[in-house]
């Protein structure tokens, strides 16, 4: 256990509906099975989304319904793991264990959980953040929506800014949170977007092998 991972884990794939409890488990194996250490910061998925537009019927908070869900997702993730090998409580703010794993839920409004990934980074002077979502690729537009769209390997920090705008609305889908792309160019935090449904590609690429994916840097 030399080296410490960051792993920005999309509610898309913990809740793309319902709990996907068959993803968890092989994500599990997968965990437990590399020899790193590995700080996982957890979205809100269709649970957040369902949350908070719900909650906009009765407030424009509705950011912190949405952090909730990140919350309550984190607290589930933690409770698959050896309680040997996972930190005892779900973290908001970074903050340095000497378990093999610590799991995250979210921090405050106005941004996702990518975005607290990117902190988590920057805490540890980690220059990377590993981004599993539910695309292969960033896309010059939504894949599931367009058959035409193209992907990107690699890209900069301007260029996915210039793609995604910079603003933050609760309940986004997007490859990559706008303020946390911010945040990671400004610290000069390197990205890498890979779809999480294929943990056999995270395998190769934690490996130093062939992956699909997109890199996102300064």
């Amino acid at each position: 256990m030399v080296t410490s991972k960051v792993i920005s884990l999309g509610g898309s794939l913990i809740v793309p509906d319902e709990i996907d409890v068959k993803f968890l488990k092989k994500f599990k194996k997968i965990i437990d099975g590399l020899d790193y250490k590995f700080d996982i910061i957890c979205g809100g998925g269709k649970t957040a989304r369902k949350y908070i537009k719900a909650a906009s019927n009765f407030t424009d908070k509705t950011d912190y319904v949405g952090i909730s869900s990140t919350l309550l997702n984190a607290e589930l993730v933690k409770w698959m793991f050896d309680e040997k090998d996972v930190y005892k409580d779900v973290l908001r703010k970074p903050q340095r264990t000497r378990k093999k794993i610590t799991i995250y839920g979210g921090d405050v409004p106005n941004h996702s959980s990518d975005y607290d990934a990117v902190v988590v980074a920057n805490f540890y002077k980690d220059s990377e953040v590993i981004n599993l979502t539910n695309v292969d690729y960033v896309y010059d537009k939504n894949p599931h929506k367009y058959k035409t769209a193209k992907p990107f390997e690699k890209m900069t920090w301007t260029e996915f800014l210039k793609l995604t705008g910079d603003k933050w609305t609760p309940g986004l889908s997007l490859p990559f949170d706008p303020v946390g792309a911010k945040f990671a160019k400004k610290h000069n935090i390197r990205v890498v977007i890979l779809n999480g449904n294929d943990l056999n590609n995270l395998k190769n690429y934690l490996s130093g092998k062939k992956f699909k994916g997109t890199v996102i840097k300064n």
